[in-house]
């Protein structure tokens, strides 16, 4: 199960049909402490680029981007109900949704983690 990230910094990694979609640590570092996510419905359909979710935290609001089209699938209510999941575990159980993808392609067009890392560097 390989991890893609974009140059928004979300990552996105595949399990079959479904992939879980999220922020990357350098991301929720930049946020600062996560107060609130807004998060779409289980249904909604998103297109590679589009926003998928809302995080706001002490600093900022910002759009989470889909990196990849497809159905939401499931939101994540546990950084809901606890929105500074997302800064402790940004990569892991810290996910926004999993989206079943409508066309797994467009992810050869994301980072792997070392061009990801290398991106980091430019920053």
């Amino acid at each position: 199960m390989t991890t893609r990230y974009t140059k928004d910094h979300e990552w996105i990694r595949l399990d079959g049909d479904v992939a879980t979609v999220g922020i990357s640590d350098y991301a929720q570092s930049q946020l600062g402490d996560v107060v609130f996510v807004d998060l779409p419905a289980p249904g909604k359909t998103v297109a590679a680029g589009a926003e998928v979710a809302v995080v706001e935290s002490v600093k900022a609001a910002s759009e989470v981007y889909a990196p990849a089209s497809g159905e939401v699938v499931e939101s994540n209510q546990a950084i809901a109900d606890d929105p500074a999941l997302v800064n402790r575990a940004a990569q892991t159980e810290g996910w926004f949704v999993k989206l079943k993808l409508s066309n797994k392609t467009e992810l050869d067009a994301l980072m792997d983690q070392a061009a990801y890392d290398a991106y980091l560097k430019t920053l």
